[in-house]
């Protein structure tokens, strides 16, 4: 019985690997690119002057990932409440990993918190909560309105 939970453990440590190695995409260089970044993300370099003056979420993640898949319905939430406020993406870079050369993946899901000029913030690995979220935005300054849940 002993070698086989050896056996799982060893399974799960393999497999944590080969995602964190999936995953990984070499750290672009200083000085972030906001243009670069929406091409990247699957939007185009002449954002709106509207869009372009407004914090942004990153989400890099895969549909397929467990912890991507909880952080979903919390995007989909924000990007409805925070309309016309707060721009929130997703990247899948599973299925588009040339997109996510820019940023320096290391794990998924990663975020990353734009300011309004394009400049990161912060980022952040792992899934998070939609507090968390809201709260490290007020954290940076970024005040947000209180809507939805």
């Amino acid at each position: 019985m002993s070698k086989l939970k050896n056996s799982g453990r060893i399974a799960v440590v393999v497999a944590v690997i080969a995602l964190a190695a999936v995953a990984y995409v070499k750290r672009p260089a200083e000085g972030g690119n906001a243009g670069a970044n929406a091409v990247a993300a699957g939007g185009t370099a002449e954002r709106s002057e509207a869009a372009a003056a407004l914090p942004r979420l990153l989400d890099l993640g895969a549909d397929k990932c467990v912890p991507c898949k909880m952080m979903a319905p919390i995007l989909e939430q924000l990007k409805v409440d925070y309309e016309g406020v707060l721009i929130v993406e997703f990247l899948d870079v599973w299925k588009q990993p040339a997109a996510a050369d820019p940023y320096g993946l290391k794990v998924i899901p990663t975020q990353i918190f734009y300011g309004a000029d394009g400049t990161e913030l912060f980022r952040h690995e792992g899934f998070y909560s939609r507090e968390d979220i809201l709260a490290k935005w007020r954290e940076l300054g970024v005040e947000l309105p209180n809507r939805g849940a």
